[in-house]
């Protein structure tokens, strides 16, 4: 077996806030990594962490997202998955890198998001709907949910039972001394 590793993140800031009071949770990012230092990590969100208005697909950068929110938080879970489905990922995680300027953040898919209506605008996605279209896409599914419908709780509730490599402040990740724990639940 090979694994992916989902990160869920906790940033301050107003788009944040309203985000953190509609899904009543800390998370409010998803990240998609092939390694569990997020060192190839990718998502849909800021293009620049400081300015929520420019967003689209990204490859995140751990030192970066540090900068700009010294009191990040992350969740990073472990999930197996096969070579072939691992490979995939890369293949299209790659294919969709290449292709960056065309994926949008879907703001307009927000509203219907919030009516629970599926919606989807092309190469506009959130950066749960984006990863959940790809990983179903390869074979893992995240959520029986429209992918235009999944928020990151539905990925800390897939994730609940999943082995959680990490948790803490983005600056113990990031700067090497993080503790890896082994826990296997986290109901928060």
């Amino acid at each position: 077996m090979s694994k992916i590793y989902l990160a869920l993140v906790d940033t301050p800031g107003i788009f944040a806030f309203f985000i953190r009071r509609y899904l009543k949770q800390n998370y409010i990012h998803v990240v998609l990594s092939l390694d569990e230092n997020l060192e190839e990590a990718y998502s849909v969100g800021r293009r620049n962490p400081a300015i929520p208005v420019f967003a689209g697909m990204e490859r995140e950068d751990k030192y970066q997202i540090l900068r700009a929110f010294p009191t990040a938080s992350y969740k990073i879970c472990a999930l197996e998955c096969s070579p072939a489905q691992k490979e995939a990922l890369r293949q299209r995680l790659k294919e969709d890198w290449e292709n960056r300027f065309h994926f949008h953040y879907a703001v307009l898919g927000l509203l219907f998001l919030v009516a629970k209506r599926p919606f989807y605008q092309k190469n506009h996605f959130t950066c749960s709907s984006y990863l959940a279209k790809v990983l179903s896409e390869c074979g893992i599914a995240v959520s029986s949910k429209h992918f235009s419908l999944v928020t990151p709780k539905d990925f800390r509730i897939y994730m609940a039972d999943k082995k959680t490599v990490f948790e803490g402040p983005l600056s113990a990740l990031a700067g090497g001394d993080a503790k890896r724990v082994e826990v296997a639940y986290d109901a928060g």
